[in-house]
């Protein structure tokens, strides 16, 4: 019984190249995505009257739009560095 209010960061890649990498972050309430940042596009896209009133806020912060552009390196790059190379020793 309540509501449950989550954030989920992953990374979508078909290679090891950072060009090839999409990092996406959302927030979702009750499993309903509100709002979402994706590297390929740049930006926060909000889903709804609250995340567009989300989206619009963090948009405006220069230092959130760069810390979260800044992710794609520093969380899946690595992480994707590391699961690729494990997968390589184990094949």
């Amino acid at each position: 019984d309540g509501f449950l209010k989550y954030i989920v960061n992953r990374c979508v890649f078909n290679s090891t190249e950072l060009k090839d990498i999409e990092y996406i972050y959302s927030t979702y309430y009750n499993k309903l995505e509100l709002a979402r940042f994706s590297s390929s596009v740049g930006k926060f896209v909000g889903y709804t009257e609250y995340g567009v009133k989300n989206a619009e806020r963090w948009n405006n912060d220069p230092s959130e739009l760069a810390r979260r552009k800044n992710e794609k390196e520093r969380y899946c790059k690595h992480n994707i560095d590391v699961d690729y190379q494990a997968a390589l020793t184990k094949s």
